[in-house]
């Protein structure tokens, strides 16, 4: 055999990632217009800068850097149809070669679709987005979908998140009477739902109403006057929906005596102060991951916030996936060097055995591949809640580990015990 034959046989042989690279690929497949898509997209793009200026990352006694190629694939769009969203990921893989992905879809109806192509392909996936347990459930169950990680938190953690803050209002204040108002999308729905069996379960509160708003509901005054008239303690939005914020200007109007604590996606950021003419103070709200808010208490958070300040010229104003989104690619880097490969299967055995601090809090996975999430940040990741308040700043009040401030209670209203 003529030395030109073995060499092509050799090549032939090598399995994938053996061959000299001279880059190593991140694919961003994701809803790119809209703003968490936006804001995750940015922060992956941040910390590959940080990572190429320090020299990259080392792999075999080779330094290489981080590529970006990201792909919109509009899965957050109305009527965008799941297939249509898998094309579009399945097209970045074959034409762009990635190592891994990171972000990914927004709907879970697409990450569950996607998750036979990526075994498939056998790319590692850290998504920042989809929340459904269901694909926690799928790779505790089947090692062929080992490839997929979530390091933002998924449904079961944000409402851990909502039960844990409500029940911290019924020992503080002693609160036991509910209103729920939800938009009529399916992850609220469910919120929603599940929270009423919490209330009326291990919290032993009231639901004393429950009003559901098509997206694009503009009045809320009605309802509002519904959780007046019957005694509410507590209002608890979930909506993700723009016009939901007029909402809060609503009741701060009415002068309702009730705590608003809860979601609304429109009220996550700086941006809402303004945006809300200042008239959202007292209103209580989720962050998913930390970091995506800053806390002096936990520094890591605060240096990739002002980091990406520094780098965009304004702040984040997404609640929920920048964060994990930048803490992936170092979660990679973490990974990559501590394989010595570019082997996907390397890459997910040590991504698996992640155990270290982040910009969320404490980094580790469980059994299906979820980042755990819980109250302190040097044993989990964090998500929290703050408050606005009246002079438009924003205040961590829950989990107690990062509080800064006490929560307050609206002008006339007083706490029930």
């Amino acid at each position: 055999m003529t030395a030109v034959a073995l060499l092509l046989t050799a090549l032939f042989l090598a399995p994938t990632g053996a061959l000299a690279a001279d880059k190593i690929v991140i694919g961003v497949p994701t809803s790119l217009n809209f703003l968490e898509g936006k804001e995750a997209n940015n922060s992956v793009k941040l910390a590959v800068d940080e990572i190429n200026k320090a020299g990259g990352v080392k792999v075999g006694g080779k330094m290489l850097p981080f590529v970006v190629e990201s792909i919109d694939i509009r899965d957050a769009a109305p009527g965008v149809p799941v297939p249509e969203a898998l094309l579009g990921i399945e097209k970045l893989i074959l034409e762009k070669k990635p190592n891994a992905l990171v972000v990914g879809p927004f709907r879970s109806e697409a990450l569950l679709a996607g998750m036979d192509m990526l075994a498939k392909h056998k790319v590692p996936l850290l998504g920042t987005i989809a929340m459904s347990p269901k694909t926690e459930a799928k790779v505790a169950s089947d090692p062929k979908y080992k490839y997929v990680f979530r390091v933002s938190l998924d449904a079961k953690y944000f409402v851990g998140y909502i039960a844990g803050v409500m029940g911290f209002l019924g020992k503080e204040f002693g609160f036991n009477k509910v209103f729920i108002m939800n938009q009529d999308v399916a992850w609220a729905r469910a919120t929603a739902g599940i929270m009423t069996k919490i209330f009326e379960g291990k919290l032993k509160w009231k639901v004393v109403g429950h009003e559901t708003f098509p997206t694009g509901a503009s009045d809320f005054a009605p309802a509002l006057m519904k959780a007046k008239m019957a005694g509410a303690q507590v209002i608890m939005p979930v909506f993700d929906m723009p016009q939901s914020g007029i909402l809060v200007k609503q009741w701060k109007a009415m002068k309702v005596p009730a705590l608003m604590a809860g979601f609304i996606s429109p009220l996550t950021g700086p941006g809402a102060w303004k945006t809300f003419d200042g008239k959202i103070g007292g209103a209580l709200n989720a962050i998913f991951e930390l970091g995506n808010i800053p806390s002096a208490k936990y520094p890591p958070s605060k240096k990739y916030y002002d980091a990406y300040q520094a780098k965009y010229g304004v702040p984040l104003e997404a609640g929920h996936g920048p964060a994990p989104s930048y803490a992936s690619v170092y979660l990679l880097k973490a990974a990559i060097e501590k394989a010595g490969s570019l082997d996907p299967d390397a890459i997910v055995a040590a991504l698996k055995a992640t155990d270290a601090q982040g910009v969320m809090g404490h980094i580790k996975f469980s059994k299906g591949n979820q980042l755990i999430y819980g109250n302190d940040p040097q044993k989990e990741a964090l998500g929290c809640f703050f408050q606005w308040t009246d002079d438009g700043k924003r205040l961590i009040v829950y989990p107690p580990a990062i509080a800064e401030g006490t929560i307050k209670l609206p002008a006339g209203m007083k706490a029930a015990k």
